[in-house]
């Protein structure tokens, strides 16, 4: 395309600076972050305002030989745009993966390459920075390297580079528009890149800045205040072992946190690349003891950021070891979540706690390590800045790892810290992946998984055979304090050594010997049924390592054992149906919990509109369904019933220097303050009222009338253009509904599936967000979103079209 052509679409489409500003919009506020055979053009009026030269761009149809140094293999997509890989040789299989990827995800793989790697900012300039410097500062690629270095030699390491070779494939042909956009080419994918992809995944699910949070609300509101906003333990029996027996006090402490306040900037900067809000999973395995076939189901759908394209990529392999089927993050070629013909698998966040942070006493620039002053390991690095000045980074680490810090702004702030975190250490879970995708059975699954390092997850697994198997899989350190294993929910004292990892090598390869061993993380062989939905995962009392600073909220999980046990205790026999009709539940715990309490003390409080709302209440059964007037009155109201109770007081402690909203208590304590509580001044009678108002005033304002009006899918492109974002459909679901969706910040179920262990039940079954396509020309964009948005399922079988789209055939490329 000439230098004219480029100009003029770009003219038409937005000026840079806009599009720059799309990419940011969707990159930097916290979400986890190729054409098919099918003719393109007659898709393309929906797209206007592309016109003339712009199609050397978007006519990408793939040729129909490839030559490969790898051997013969062939590519074909469904009637979904999913592709399905067959070959000779594992090879052959993963580069023609490889080059599935390339052609359906380069820019979403690209992008996310450049996040991790900070450079962001060399393409949209410098409003990246910020993101740029926190992930250079953590040096990641760093991390990716070690693990590089550490299975290059192993198999998974050898298929990485045939994966890599057919995503550079691509390189020589027309790239995606999104390039030209925004006028940059990409770099060869390599190995490195792929093990980069795992780890923004683990980072988006283990990497917590709580702690820092929890400090500074103590240090500026004392402890009793942290501990109600940040609470260790949240007291139900809803736990994902041992569920219904009766809880055990907490003898956790948390007497040293709050000792100096963290600078809020600093833990405003670092907050912004941990996870979004709410991101979670649902998992259940149910044995052949209680299905009606007499064989296992397992049930999955992962909570993660709904994406245009989706976080996750649909693909079917089969080659001489591998036959499997489901879904990985882009960029990676192994199935993550998914099913083979031996078994199932599923992963939901475990919610360990795999990160401490330290602070030091420092002289000279230099930090004491016990009876020493050690230098800083600093490197300088240059951030490049498209169309502003280059900026120099300084790369600092300790023996515990990177060091984040901001501007003092006097001596009572803490304004760096030291991380330690698995991901930053070398590991193995690319081999633990791989062969999880070529088990023939529950012995083969168990040792794959002693190699699953990061992140901590909760595994469950059926199979054929009618096995069951729940565990927790990853490397959880025990710290130490005088040799003395201690919590890790503080900031330490890196000078005096408290909180050590012994084995741990940031940027190098640990010794694991120190780490809760494998044989002792929770796990439970041949469950009858076992459910999971972030919720605790063990009562501490019975458990003999610390564990988890916190754990997701439980209404999720109160609802998945009551619907289970319930099924159980009926006789009636679970089957895939009533997997799907689970995965589907709309029962809302927190309504079913605080709706009654709204009635009886705010009846007195409330006149007109908001008298009107709280009527809309009675009798409702709590269903967060897309026709419901009450659903829509109680989520917009625990919105501002949040608001009304915890900013005020967190804006005053906190000077206003930040947004309150980061340091809420979840709903769990928010729901469950008693009503005599100090974050009631006026009465929890007057702040329900106070909420139900706003509410009635917002309603009214947007001309909202039921759920579906307000709860609509909203997954945009990251330029965050119209021609570009999904369709809006009005959905089911809450945050705190089995079948998750959460409007506010675009979370929800990221990928279903249902796979039954016998033939007789017909073969798996899935729903996708979105589309598998990248490309917004190609019809399989989004031609599954709205069957996804009205909990519609589609066959996932373990079997590939007649048609062949792309023949790979020996030679040098």
């Amino acid at each position: 395309m000439d230098r004219d052509a480029k100009q003029t679409i770009r003219e038409q489409f937005t000026p840079r600076e806009r599009t720059r500003r799309g990419v940011l919009a969707a990159l930097l506020g916290g979400g986890v972050v190729g054409a098919t055979a099918t003719p393109i053009r007659g898709y393309l009026d929906r797209f206007a305002p592309f016109s003339g030269s712009v199609w050397d761009t978007v006519a990408r149809d793939l040729p129909e030989q490839v030559s490969t140094p790898y051997g013969s293999a062939s590519l074909s997509y469904d009637d979904t745009g999913v592709p399905h890989v067959d070959a000779d040789s594992e090879e052959a299989l993963y580069f023609a993966a490889g080059y599935a990827q390339g052609a359906d995800r380069l820019f979403q793989m690209d992008l996310q390459r450049r996040q991790m790697r900070g450079q962001l900012s060399a393409v949209v300039g410098d409003r990246a920075l910020p993101s740029d410097r926190f992930h250079v500062k953590m040096d990641f690629v760093g991390a990716a390297a070690a693990s590089w270095d550490l299975v290059r030699d192993t198999e998974s390491g050898r298929l990485a580079e045939a994966f890599a070779a057919g995503v550079n494939r691509h390189l020589d042909r027309p790239l995606p528009q999104e390039f030209d956009l925004l006028d940059y080419e990409p770099d060869p994918w390599n190995p490195v890149d792929m093990l980069l992809a795992s780890i923004q995944i683990s980072w988006g699910l283990t990497g917590s800045f709580r702690t820092l949070r929890k400090e500074t609300v103590a240090a500026e509101m004392g402890q009793e205040a942290a501990e109600t906003l940040f609470p260790d333990r949240l007291d139900h029996d809803a736990t994902i072992l041992g569920h219904g027996d009766d809880a055990t006090e907490n003898d956790q402490t948390t007497s040293t946190v709050g000792q100096r306040r963290i600078d809020p900037e600093l833990t405003a900067w670092i907050s912004a690349f941990e996870s979004s809000p709410g991101v979670g999973s649902n998992s259940w395995v149910v044995s052949g003891d209680h299905t009606d076939s007499g064989s296992p189901i397992l049930a999955n759908d992962p909570h993660l950021a709904l994406m245009a394209p989706p976080v996750w990529y649909e693909m079917h392999l089969e080659g001489p070891e591998t036959h499997t089927r489901g879904v990985t993050f882009p960029g990676i070629p192994f199935v993550v979540i998914g099913e083979n013909e031996s078994g199932a698998w599923g992963l939901t966040n475990a919610g360990a706690d795999t990160i401490d942070f330290y602070e030091y006493e420092t002289r000279n620039g230099q930090y004491r390590y016990g009876e020493e002053f050690r230098e800083f390991d600093d490197e300088r690095r240059t951030i490049e800045v498209a169309d502003g000045r280059d900026r120099e980074v300084t790369v600092r680490k300790t023996v515990h790892g990177p060091v984040l810090e901001t501007e003092s702004d006097g001596d009572e702030l803490r304004n760096q810290v030291a991380i330690s975190w698995v991901g930053l250490t070398a590991t193995r879970t690319s081999d633990a992946i791989l062969e999880l995708g070529r088990s023939d059975g529950i012995a083969d699954v168990q040792d794959a998984l002693r190699r699953f390092d990061l992140p901590t997850q909760n595994f469950v697994y059926a199979d054929r055979d009618g096995n069951t198997l729940y565990r927790v899989t990853g490397k959880v350190p025990i710290r130490y304090t005088d040799d003395e294993p201690v919590p890790g929910n503080r900031v330490f004292d890196g000078s005096g050594q408290d909180g050590e990892w012994p084995g741990f090598v940031p940027y190098g390869e640990s010794d694991w010997d120190e780490f809760i061993p494998y044989e002792e993380m929770p796990h439970v062989i041949d469950p009858g049924y076992i459910g999971t939905a972030n919720q605790r995962i063990v009562d501490d009392a019975d458990y003999p390592h610390y564990f988890a600073e916190s754990y997701s909220a439980p209404f999720r999980g109160i609802q998945l054992w009551k619907r289970l046990d319930g099924r159980v205790e009926s006789d009636r026999p679970i089957t895939p149906a009533f997997m799907r009709d689970l995965q589907r539940d709309t029962h809302d715990e927190r309504a079913a919990m605080f709706v009654p309490t709204m009635i009886d003390e705010a009846g007195d409080a409330v006149d007109g509109p908001s008298e009107e709302l709280l009527a809309d209440l009675e009798g409702w059964e709590y269903r967060m369904d897309r026709d419901s007037r009450a659903a829509l009155v109680f989520a917009r109201f625990l919105s501002h019933y949040r608001d009304v109770v915890f900013r005020p007081r967190l804006a005053d402690a906190l000077d206003s220097r930040r947004d309150p909203e980061e340091y809420y208590g979840n709903d769990w304590v928010l729901i469950t303050l008693s009503p005599d509580s100090a974050w009631f001044p006026d009465g929890r009678d007057v702040a329900i009222a106070d909420a139900l108002d706003r509410t009635a005033t917002e309603l009214e304002e947007n001309g909202w009338e039921t759920f579906g009006d307000y709860n609509t899918t909203a997954i945009d492109h990251p330029f965050d253009r119209e021609w570009l974002n999904y369709p809006r459909y009005p959905t089911d679901g809450s945050a705190a509904s089995l079948n998750n969706f959460r409007a506010e910040n675009d979370v929800g179920s990221s990928w279903r599936q249902i796979c039954p262990m016998d033939d007789s039940s017909g073969p798996s079954q899935g729903a996708f967000p979105g589309g598998n396509d990248g490309s917004p020309f190609s019809a399989h964009y989004a031609d599954q979103l709205q069957q996804w948005a009205d909990g519609e399922y589609k066959p996932i079988p373990l079997t590939s079209p007649d048609t062949t789209t792309v023949e790979f055939s020996e030679g040098d490329g």
